[in-house]
């Protein structure tokens, strides 16, 4: 089944009846409250969903699927109106498996869901991570602030992921250096601390989430 959440009732409804006669099962809503009701009862095999919404935006409905165990591999190919880099890149970072630029054929349309589906089924479902405002998606190497994209090193992120995998598990400094920096690293634990430090300052009010834990190391909350 192909979920499409649409609000323009042609172009909905010519998606539906075009991806039935093509052998693919279709549903689809107008908004954001019905498509979430419809999950409640079904799984969709693949979301197709456009940006702009009644009663909430469709990266809003995007960030709500990938937050939620049970829903965040659904693969989802966004409907974005041409020459809208913003929300294209926006939409990839928060884990869109492909994108639609408006007006697309319906043709095109099938086949990028075809694809779309020979990449996901069958895959191991990547897990995003998610503490309070803090997210982190492990496909693209991306990490968001209240839903803003904060760029980090390659180390911080490698720190940062290692604390959100396991949200109140306390690390100590030599652990940290050695899964974070490898085994043949000859540095000191200090470097843990700078780190820690430049971590927190980028991630702003999320940087108090990692706690200290004195004269062991560091952890994430677990609850915020």
């Amino acid at each position: 089944m192909i979920f499409c959440v649409e609000d323009d009732d042609a172009i909905r409804e010519l998606m539906i009846y075009t991806l039935q006669s093509t052998g693919l099962e279709a549903r689809g809503f107008i908004d954001g409250e019905g498509f979430f009701q419809a999950l409640q009862d079904e799984r969709p095999r693949l979301v197709m969903l456009d940006i702009m919404l009644p009663g909430g935006d469709g990266i809003a409905i995007l960030k709500k699927l990938r937050a939620q165990p049970e829903t965040c591999d659904i693969p989802v190919i966004m409907a974005t109106a041409k020459g809208t880099e913003y929300d294209k890149v926006i939409g990839l970072d928060l884990g869109a498996d492909d994108y639609l630029a408006k007006p697309f054929g319906m043709m095109e349309m099938v086949s990028r869901i075809r694809a779309v589906l020979r990449r996901t089924e069958g895959k191991q479902p990547v897990r995003f991570l998610c503490v309070g405002e803090l997210e982190l998606n492990p496909q693209t190497y991306t990490v968001l602030v209240k839903g803003e994209r904060t760029p980090l090193t390659l180390k911080e992120y490698k720190l940062l992921f290692t604390l959100m995998e396991h949200p109140g598990r306390v690390y100590t400094r030599d652990q940290l250096l050695e899964m974070v920096w490898g085994m043949d690293y000859a540095g000191e634990t200090r470097t843990v601390d700078v780190h820690i430090g430049t971590l927190r300052m980028k991630l702003d009010k999320c940087g108090d989430y990692i706690e200290t834990v004195r004269g062991v190391g560091y952890r994430l909350k677990e609850e915020i």
